[in-house]
This record gives structure tokens, sequence and C-alpha cells, in this order.
């Protein structure tokens, strides 16, 4: 399972199945769990845990210890979950003591070619990142997720669950729960209906939501007013508290 041009540091716990490509380097603190595929001239160093069945593709770099010139080398660390992948050229920095020490993926994800995950970063399940998509230190990426092709995320934003960037978004905002967004600066647009439809979302929902949406972006209500006016929506359709919640989280203020 493990080639023999592939070079294992004998610190590094790998479940007995996993396999390990060609000149891949798996350095000390590293645990890959079993099923897993690590393809050729792949980087991985620790302190990392890697979990069950993910695929990591050639040329990615997992694990390497962040740019930020407060990172002084202390312990931290990568954890990813199970069934990710994790295509050509993904970089991936662990996190700073001075944030969570660690950055963190969840499970059934895709990452696509060259895609960048900064430090203390927190990626939920189910999240697509297409090509080239980069974040920066501390970003929280929520469940079902997709930044399209380009996306470039600020540091602290959080993207909210569900949510769709279009390609070469350019984020300096939170984006809530179930909205896409798009442009340079990336500006709200509507409620993801293609992509709820897809997860299952009744039409009573989306509809629901999208009415949401309106009180959020299209009335005169302030912020704190817009809270108070999305409330009752929860009895119509309980997915709109993942919105209020969204909101509520928001340090940075939302993509408007």
């Amino acid at each position: 399972m493990i080639h023999p041009q592939a070079i294992i540091d004998p610190s590094a716990s790998i479940a007995d199945d996993v396999n390990v490509g060609a000149f891949s380097i798996i350095g000390p603190d590293v645990v890959i769990g079993e099923g897993s595929i690590i393809e050729p001239h792949v980087i991985v160093k620790g302190p990392t845990v890697i979990g069950k069945y993910n695929h990591i593709y050639q040329f990615s770099t997992v694990g390497e210890a962040t740019p930020d010139l407060k990172y002084q080398g202390e312990p931290t660390r990568l954890v990813i979950g199970d069934n990710n992948v994790i295509r050509e050229g993904v970089t991936i920095h662990r996190g700073t003591v001075q944030d969570r020490s660690e950055t963190t993926i969840g499970n059934d994800n895709l990452l696509m070619a060259y895609v960048h995950i900064g430090h203390d970063s927190v990626i939920g399940d189910h999240c697509v990142l297409v090509n080239n998509t980069a974040l920066a230190g501390h970003v929280h990426v929520g469940d079902w997720a997709i930044l399209g092709g380009y996306t470039l995320v600020h540091q602290y934003c959080h993207i909210g669950e569900h949510s769709f960037t279009g390609m070469g978004s350019a984020i300096g905002k939170d984006v809530p729960a179930f909205v896409i967004v798009s442009g340079s600066p990336a500006e709200a647009k509507a409620i993801n209906i293609e992509g709820l439809s897809r997860r299952g979302f009744t039409k009573s929902d989306i509809k629901t939501l999208q009415k949401a949406f309106k009180i959020v972006y299209r009335k005169t209500f302030t912020f704190q007013e817009a809270l108070i006016e999305l409330q009752p929506l929860v009895d119509e359709c309980s997915a709109v508290q993942l919105l209020i919640n969204s909101l509520k989280v928001s340090t940075r203020g939302i993509v408007r």
C-alpha cells in the first residue's frame, strides 16, 4: 500500500490499508485513517489528523505551518474528517495559538484544484470549494456552502450554510445562510433556490426563505428590526432559524 519511494516518518500513524504514492512525504505527528489514498507527490506535515476514506491528490501540501507573522512555531494542528476529496495542488495550513490552535475540515467535502485554506479556518460538511478558491485565516464556512471558482474570502468572514458564491467573488463581509452572492466586492443577489431544491427543501420552505431574504435585503428595516421580523417565520420554516443564527454571529457586517 505504501510505495517504496514514499517517505514516512516513524512517528506517523497510518492505517494498514492506506495507499501512499511515490515521492509523497508523511511527516511526524501525522495520523491517517483507514481507506484513505495519498497520491504521489503529496506532503503531509503534523500535527495533523486525517480521518477515514479521504483522497488527497498529487502536489497538495496538507498541514503546513502558516506564514502568518505571529506564528512562532507553536504545536498547532490540522484536523480533517472523513470522506473528503482534496484535489491537485491544494494547500491547507495549521492553526495559530492566537485563535483556535487548529484548522478544521469536516466530512464529505470537495476541495478542487489549487484551493487554499488559511490558518484557523473551519470548513463544515458537504461543502464544495471550486478551483482556486482562497480562504484567508480564521474563515468559517457552513455546511453545504458552495464557493465558486476564484472566490476570495477575507480573514474572519463567515460563510453561512447552503450559501453560494459566484465565480470570482471577493468577499470582505459575512455571507448569511442560504444567500447567493457574487461580484467584486460581492453583493447579495437572492436565495439559493437551485441548491435548496436539490437538497430536498420543499417549495413552501423556499418561499418562506425568499420572504426572509426580502426582510433582510429589500425592506427598510434596521439590522435589529429585521431580526425581530424574521422570528415569526421560523414557525413556517424551521430553516429560517439558520438564517437568523448566521446574522447573529456576524461580526464584520453582512454582504449587501
